[in-house]
């Protein structure tokens, strides 16, 4: 299959590299030494701007920050969307917003191009093993066309309603990952004032009813050892559960819940900074209980 790609980084970059690995690839990235250096290295060709990644190509997929650079890479005469034939397919991978999504659905529908909103969760490492979680939301038809090459890098793929399901799961889904955050940085402080050392309260936690994924992987494999990679910035998850907040509110829904952990995403990412990873949200509980949190 002709397959174009917009978007080579953290998640994009892998992503790219399994579909060159069986289709044939055009590439383009806004710094385009990255997408050079991805044709040297995984093979598929560089294009000089959107428009030309997406002529000629049956799927075109976008993997970005969020769904304004989205709109700015679809635009314009050398945008993404004047190079869009019918029949084609777009799939966005951007943990985006839904009714961006819904409505950059019904103008390429109207030119009879589909659109599929595919968010991913699973990050670099699930990026890298092709095992990546992929939320889709789209028409039936279009779900079963594109599901065979979303199988390239995806273990769990699921159609979850219509366009919008997707970003939507997405959203929410990462509100619940900051929850967690927030509130085993919070317990593990309050535990470690008490004298209970952090490794010995996950021992506890992680084999009874309070362990989550981020008390079972991420707290001992970053805070624990103080290594705090950066795989998954701050800023981006900010950005997601500012997503949610505001789903909840179209929804009439009282959320508690997310606008309190989105009302803490904000102060971590002005302590921290643009750079900071997720995780690194639990070294304000550090600071402010005036513990470590290390084996």
């Amino acid at each position: 299959m002709r397959i174009g790609f917009v978007g080579l980084g953290a998640i994009g970059r892998p992503i790219a590299a399994h579909l060159a690995r069986h289709h044939e690839l055009a590439v383009w990235n806004r710094t385009a030494d990255r997408a050079a250096s991805f044709a040297v290295e995984h093979g598929g060709v560089p294009a000089p701007t959107p428009r030309a990644v997406a002529e000629g190509r049956d799927l075109v997929f976008t993997c970005l920050p969020n769904s304004p650079e989205l709109e700015a890479v679809l635009a314009g005469p050398d945008g993404l969307e004047a190079g869009l034939a019918r029949g084609a397919v777009l799939v966005d991978l951007t943990s985006g917003i839904p009714a961006v999504s819904q409505r950059i659905a019904g103008r390429l529908g109207s030119r009879g191009v589909a659109f599929a909103d595919a968010p991913v969760s699973g990050g670099i490492k699930g990026a890298e093993a092709g095992t990546l979680t992929i939320m889709v939301g789209s028409e039936p038809a279009t779900f079963e066309r594109i599901r065979p090459v979303l199988e390239t890098f995806g273990k769990r793929i699921v159609r979850v309603g219509p366009v919008g399901a997707g970003d939507a799961l997405k959203a929410v889904h990462n509100a619940l990952i900051a929850v967690n955050i927030f509130a085993i940085g919070e317990a593990l402080t309050t535990l470690a004032k008490a004298g209970v050392a952090p490794k010995t309260a996950l021992e506890v936690i992680n084999n009874a009813n309070g362990r989550s994924f981020v008390s079972e992987q991420l707290v001992p494999e970053r805070v624990l050892t103080g290594a705090w990679p950066r795989t998954f910035r701050l800023a981006l998850l900010d950005k997601d559960v500012d997503i949610a907040r505001a789903l909840t509110d179209e929804q009439g829904i009282e959320s508690p819940m997310i606008s309190t952990v989105s009302r803490l995403l904000h102060e971590a990412r002005a302590a921290l900074g643009e750079e900071a990873d997720h995780v690194e949200a639990i070294r304000l509980h550090e600071r402010r209980a005036g513990v470590e949190l290390r084996a």
